[in-house]
């Protein structure tokens, strides 16, 4: 089913639409995003700004909204939320500033979630994503060296160096925490942070 998760009446169908097709929700992952402009903190414009929280912070929250609101109302009620931040979020980057902000304000969500909703028995947690083969990575690269080619390889190449674990991750490997995280394997798992990046900010943790 098609949604634009930034705006309030498509996701609250999106959600109507998936409990009239299975009957109720008992796991959701929030998942999309977008990558604006790469460049200086100072020089986004208010329009930038505006796009950014749209796609990547408020969109969660949309969902989350709906999502919390069905897994409530639901008999038995209860059900698992997880929402996709970045490493980014945990520390900033270099001229990708509104993402960051965006994917540090979904790990706030996420937790402030966690313990309002706990006695509920709904549980909500974040997927901290590192660098994955993924249409989104190559695109960030691309947009930050103007397309060229040979550049894109040499920043991957960079970037595989600093992971200890010497390999960019495949989506297929967030997919798998992610499913974890929605599973009864990890019933008394909420609020967390789960960091999959291949040991890229295992220093700083």
């Amino acid at each position: 089913m098609q949604a634009d998760v930034s705006q309030s009446e498509q996701v609250k169908s999106l959600i109507a639409q998936t409990v009239e097709q299975f009957g109720r929700l008992d796991c959701a992952f929030n998942n999309a995003a977008v990558l604006g402009k790469n460049t200086r903190t100072a020089d986004f414009s208010e329009a930038d700004f505006d796009a950014e929280v749209a796609s990547n912070l408020k969109s969660v929250w949309f969902c989350m909204k709906y999502e919390l609101q069905q897994m409530q109302s639901q008999e038995p009620r209860g059900g698992v939320i997880v929402n996709t931040s970045s490493v980014n979020g945990l520390g900033g980057a270099r001229g990708a500033a509104l993402y960051s902000m965006s994917k540090a304000g979904i790990l706030s969500l996420t937790k402030s979630a966690a313990q309002e909703y706990a006695a509920d028995g709904i549980r909500v947690n974040a997927l901290v994503a590192g660098g994955f083969d993924t249409e989104l990575l190559h695109n960030a690269v691309s947009q930050a060296v103007g397309g060229d080619a040979a550049k894109i390889e040499a920043v991957l190449k960079g970037f595989v160096g600093m992971v200890p674990a010497g390999r960019i991750g495949r989506p297929d490997e967030a997919a798998q925490a992610a499913l974890w995280l929605c599973s009864d394997a990890a019933s008394y798992v909420t609020g967390l942070s789960m960091i999959v990046d291949g040991g890229v900010t295992a220093w700083a943790r």
